[in-house]
């Protein structure tokens, strides 16, 4: 257990390390916000220790409130440092999506387009719900395109269709996963299952379609023994 416990907190460091060091390229001040919560928390806690003349657990409690402050501020201002540099990227919102706890199903570039506009699908208790990003105009085409293609299927289950942005109307990404998290559940856990495995039969039947390269022939007529 030792052993095991040695070879875990080097890697928690450098966990740290890294976040710390990704929040920096962004929050040039971070170091100092941070290091000025621990130190007021402190400086706080134990000016009420010798207000109540007990300065020594005053301080071993202010220590660890110190401690803890540090911990939340520095947690926050890196997850805002991390949508930042996300936000616009492609691909973002499926990066948050598959950060989302158990429950979820989620399944990345469900459609796209040349420009790069994309849509995700993530299936949960809250029904389907479709995720685009990219410009807002081509993402809504997506969007319905990809409602029709799934309404023969699952006409039975609510689809819910969501853009990332930050314009009006839209979901910005750091609020992604807390608003599909607070979705009202309204599909059992046996029905999620049967959504998901029709969803993926369509993909497989769309994937394997012999569907030619090119331009059909104008001329081009079914074999007869094809149509019997």
């Amino acid at each position: 257990m030792a052993r095991q416990e040695e070879s875990e907190n080097p890697g928690r460091l450098k966990q740290i390390r890294l976040a710390y060091q990704m929040t920096k390229r962004v929050d040039r001040k971070v170091g100092l916000i941070v290091a000025a919560v621990g130190v007021v928390t402190f400086g706080v806690a134990l000016a009420v220790g010798f207000l109540i003349d007990h300065p020594v657990y005053a301080g071993i409690l202010g220590f660890l409130l110190a401690v803890l402050a540090m911990a939340v501020v520095f947690g926050r201002r890196a997850e805002k440092a991390a949508f930042g540099q996300m936000e616009g990227q492609p691909g973002a919102a499926a990066a948050v999506m598959q950060n989302m706890r158990r429950g979820w199903t989620v399944t990345p570039a469900v459609a796209a387009n040349r420009n790069q506009d994309v849509v995700h699908r993530a299936v949960g208790r809250p029904g389907i719900v479709l995720v685009g990003e990219g410009n807002p105009n081509r993402v809504r085409a997506l969007l319905a395109a990809e409602k029709k293609r799934m309404a023969r299927i699952v006409a039975d289950v609510p689809v819910t269709d969501l853009v990332v942005g930050n314009g009006e109307g839209q979901v910005p990404l750091k609020k992604l996963q807390t608003t599909l998290m607070k979705m009202p559940r309204v599909l059992p856990g046996s029905q999620v299952t049967t959504v998901n495995d029709r969803l993926r039969a369509l993909g497989d039947l769309m994937s394997n379609m012999p569907i030619p390269k090119g331009p059909m022939p104008k001329n081009l007529r079914m074999p007869r023994g094809k149509m019997r």
